[in-house]
């Protein structure tokens, strides 16, 4: 059996007095479906992350067109061998991309989107332009674009800070800005138009949009994704790399045959990868970092 894996959000305002409820709701149908991952909802909108067979898939997709707050939605999709979570979770958060700016909303102001072909071109003709990274310093370490900029950030909290330490410079140039499936660049991309940026584009789905639509070309490495395949290659299959249990640090291939079971970063040899997650939930199955 081959499992199919979603992945979207929206950002729309959600009544507070009805998130309870449709939590309920939600968890509900998935669960009758056999659905497994997380989907977190708050009043500015809803993101997630699911797996299931494919007709749970199409099954959940109809419910969601059904709801008069999302309606018909795009997702991302890839398949897997195995399931990729352990559980299903439906959470109800402040944000439902964690960044700590309440005057960003992308439901009413958002930078434009760029096609992931769109970018490929610019690669192609040298454009002179600043592609930039808004993602975790752990997944940036597994793969990133050709020159992009990489911000050196824990958590994605830190980015209204971090950003004001870049290049004046930097402000006129076309900047392209980037995550693993578009969420973080909603919220990032106006940040930086309202801190005096002049040209700003958000990369439309992300990494693995551009995977599925321009394969590897000008991306090196791989892709980190939130569920217990760890991480991805430029076809969207799961590669080899593992994540320490202890310090959620990934590990590629050429890092574990050097690390000899340890991990570098903190010391532990308990590792995740495939069946050995089932027995570990994952932290990351909650932070909806996509």
């Amino acid at each position: 059996m081959q499992f199919v894996n979603i992945s979207n959000y929206k950002f729309v305002s959600l009544p507070e007095a009805e998130l309870l409820e449709l939590r309920a709701y939600l968890k509900e149908q998935t669960v009758e479906l056999g659905l497994k991952g997380t989907i977190l909802l708050s009043t500015e909108g809803i993101n997630q992350f699911l797996a299931g067979t494919r007709e749970a898939i199409d099954a959940y997709k109809k419910i969601m067109e059904a709801n008069p707050y999302f309606g018909e939605l795009s997702y991302k999709e890839s398949l897997s061998a195995e399931q990729p979570f352990t559980r299903m979770l439906v959470r109800l958060k402040k944000e439902i991309i964690s960044m700590g700016c309440p005057e960003i909303q992308p439901e009413v102001e958002a930078a434009p989107h760029l096609d992931p072909q769109e970018l490929k071109r610019w690669y192609d003709e040298n454009k002179d332009m600043v592609i930039l990274d808004t993602r975790n310093d752990y997944e940036i370490r597994l793969g990133t674009f050709e020159n992009a900029v990489d911000l050196n950030i824990k958590s994605f909290r830190d980015f209204p800070e971090i950003i004001k330490t870049l290049p004046e410079a930097m402000k006129n140039k076309p900047v392209v800005t980037f995550c693993t499936g578009g969420v973080r660049c909603e919220k990032a991309a106006q940040l930086l138009i309202n801190n005096g940026f002049k040209e700003v584009y958000q990369l439309e789905g992300g990494i693995l949009n551009y995977f599925e639509q321009c394969g590897g070309e000008h991306y090196q490495g791989e892709c980190f994704v939130f569920d217990k395949r760890v991480a991805v290659d430029s076809k969207l299959a799961e590669t080899k790399t593992v994540q320490c249990y202890a310090c959620r640090n990934p590990l590629n291939h050429e890092e574990q045959e050097k690390a000899q079971g340890i991990c570098p970063y903190c010391g532990s040899n308990e590792f995740l990868k495939g069946e050995e997650m089932l027995s570990n939930p994952s932290q990351l199955e909650q932070k909806g970092e996509l």
